[in-house]
């Protein structure tokens, strides 16, 4: 099952009335109240751009009475990055490459006609531009039987995600999970698509199947809450570039 941001059953109060920027050693800090936001694990929040940055503040100034944590998507992802990711490089790659290894958009319908067509336009293209730009070439399977993919593609994956730094590396990571697609979080990451075309490219089968049987709140709920994660990934990486 694909993963997103989930919400915490005890909200806190906003305790703050000023949010802004201002440049820190080792990049820009996210002041509230004139002092600066840390992690979870203590660590001064130090975003390395300064739109990455202004994002983040944007999430505390956009809080009202409580304090809403399951939709700052930013502030979260960028605790992760500080406060797990450089100790955990080799891991979190390793996932990356596990996600790679059974990529949604590798697996085909075998019917009907029409879905492997819509799969197959909306895949396609990204699958060669992946082989043709980044050296990552798949073996395309029809049905849900574990297709092996190629080691040397499987071994890119990883040098790929070893080679982007730590708050990088945490958005790679968060994409390949939400999207169940290491290939749709390589290709939000270099620009090739942004996030809502990564987000409705990861989900060609569910669409399908509402357009047969319709959508109830609870999926479309659920939908919108990943829609926005993917829209603020998207903004995390070229907050980044």
């Amino acid at each position: 099952m694909r993963k997103g941001f989930h919400e915490p059953v005890e909200k806190p109060r906003r305790f703050y009335k000023a949010v802004e920027v201002a440049e820190a050693e080792g990049g820009f800090a996210v002041l509230l109240d004139g002092r600066a936001l840390r992690t979870p694990g203590g660590r001064r929040l130090i975003s390395p751009s300064p739109r990455l940055a202004d994002d983040i503040a944007a999430e505390w100034a956009a809080q009202e009475t409580t304090i809403e944590l399951a939709r700052m998507h930013a502030t979260r992802l960028a605790n992760t990055a500080i406060d797990s990711i450089g100790a955990a490089r080799e891991a979190t790659a390793d996932q990356i490459v596990r996600y790679a290894g059974a990529d949604l958009v590798l697996y085909f319908a075998e019917e009907p006609e029409a879905l492997v067509r819509r799969q197959t336009e909306a895949w396609g293209p990204l699958l060669d531009r992946a082989e043709r730009e980044a050296r990552l070439s798949f073996v395309r399977a029809s049905g849900i039987i574990h297709q092996a993919q190629p080691q040397e593609s499987l071994d890119e994956v990883r040098r790929i995600a070893l080679g982007l730094d730590d708050f990088a590396l945490a958005g790679l990571a968060f994409g390949a999970a939400l999207f169940g697609s290491a290939v749709l979080a390589i290709g939000l990451q270099r620009g090739w698509l942004n996030g809502v075309q990564a987000f409705e490219l990861s989900r060609v089968d569910e669409a399908w199947q509402e357009e047969k049987w319709g959508v109830d709140a609870e999926a479309a709920e659920r939908a919108g809450r990943l829609r926005a994660e993917a829209e603020m990934l998207d903004r995390w990486f070229l907050g980044l570039a």
